[in-house]
């Protein structure tokens, strides 16, 4: 990043100066902000050039008092050098302290984002899932990006942070990035852990994030309806892929398992339970939270119809999940021969269990949100805000009620 450099030496008055001697600073100014230092040295006011910053005359001494600013001018110089060629931030208080070869007790960036990576790392599996962690690897490498593309530095002191950073760290994400409002957000919640680390620490005074606004967007979730699930179980493939995927993809549609949860999904976490019956006991790897799942007639058919595929038995797994690439590849293709116009993919599986499958058959919020392994029911609500065709079905219910209640109390003629 450019940056706008300048030095002056200046003749500066002590307090209670009277007359005599004046002391020679040194006045560095990078973008408009100064930092100032004392040269150890002083000059008679009448032999004090202002327009040129040295000392006027001929003499020997003049000449060694000048060579002797000339020096400090070059030694300037040479740090604005070292400090633009190894990315460095570029203020005037760094060069003046790279100038008199201090080192400021500063704490980068880029240091606290990595130490955070490392220590979450050393606890996957543990209090982290591969998700999380993976997230916060990639809001790294943005937030690295974002600081070379806009400022020129490869780090920067966790000090400097600040509102407008947070902005402009914003838009990048939003325009560069192209990344969507919910996606941007999720980014910087994921950067303000790391600013919270520098607060906590008193390495930053002041929250940069105080008067910034993110905002999660509710949206509508994509589902399938009974009509789709119905041509997409009855369709006959001919390609073996496919068939694995659209019979993955229904297990889904009838457990409102996640991708990742039914990837790793293994034989000995279904069990018998107090029913009787068949349940799928599993921890959501994304939250770490229980889910208890009743097993579905049709649930159970696609396990029996690979009880014996190698993969299954080889891996002691319940059905053959391809990578998760794949499936949402596959899964486009299977939309296409089932006549069905909306953009699956394997996540909608899960919505499709959480509406068509529960909700739109009146099972109650709260169950739903056990078995999809939610930590608050609020995270299930938004499922239930698209159930037009629920609304519709239990007013219809409503109406019959009162039709018979106005029919049984009321003779109106």
């Amino acid at each position: 990043m450019k940056t706008n450099f300048s030095m002056l030496f200046y003749l500066k008055k002590q307090r209670n100066y009277q007359s005599g001697l004046k002391a020679v600073y040194l006045r560095i100014t990078v973008d408009r902000r100064r930092s100032e230092v004392s040269t150890g040295r002083e000059c008679d006011p009448e032999k004090w050039n202002n327009n040129s910053g040295r000392a006027k005359g001929t003499k020997e001494e003049t000449k060694s008092f000048n060579a002797f600013l000339d020096n400090l001018q070059a030694k300037v110089y040479e740090a604005h050098r070292y400090l633009s060629e190894n990315e460095k931030e570029i203020t005037a208080e760094s060069l003046k302290n790279r100038f008199l070869g201090k080192q400021e007790n500063v704490h980068n960036l880029f240091e606290i984002f990595e130490d955070h990576n490392k220590k979450i790392e050393a606890l996957k599996g543990k209090e982290f899932s591969v998700g999380t962690i993976e997230k916060y690897k990639t809001a790294l490498r943005h937030t690295r990006e974002f600081l070379m593309s806009r400022y020129g530095f490869s780090d920067i002191a966790i000090n400097k942070i600040d509102h407008s950073f947070i902005s402009e760290y914003d838009f990048y994400l939003r325009s560069v990035r192209h990344c969507s409002n919910n996606t941007s957000v999720k980014y910087l919640s994921n950067f303000g852990k790391i600013v919270r680390i520098g607060l906590s620490n008193g390495w930053i005074s002041a929250d940069p994030f105080a008067n910034f606004k993110g905002k999660i967007k509710t949206i509508d979730r994509g589902f399938l309806t009974d009509d789709e699930l119905k041509k997409m179980a009855e369709k006959k493939f001919e390609i073996d892929r496919l068939e694995k995927v659209r019979d993955v993809f229904l297990f889904c549609c009838y457990t409102g398992l996640a991708y990742v949860d039914v990837k790793k999904l293994k034989n000995s976490e279904i069990s018998i339970g107090l029913d009787s019956e068949q349940w799928i006991l599993i921890k959501r790897q994304k939250t770490d939270t229980r889910s208890s799942i009743p097993l579905l007639p049709t649930a159970l058919k696609l396990i029996e119809k690979y009880a014996d595929h190698p993969d299954c038995v080889n891996k002691g797994t319940p059905l053959p999940v391809p990578s998760n690439q794949k499936m949402n590849g596959y899964l486009k293709e299977i939309a296409a021969v089932c006549g069905i116009n909306k953009p699956l993919t394997s996540h909608i599986a899960r919505h499709t269990f959480a509406t068509t499958i529960t909700l739109g058959n009146g099972v109650p919020i709260e169950t739903v949100s056990k078995m999809l392994g939610h930590s608050s029911i609020k995270q299930t609500q938004h499922y239930a805000k698209i159930l037009d065709l629920k609304v519709s079905a239990d007013m219809l219910l409503l109406k019959q009620k009162l039709s018979l209640k106005q029919n049984k109390n009321y003779d109106i003629r």
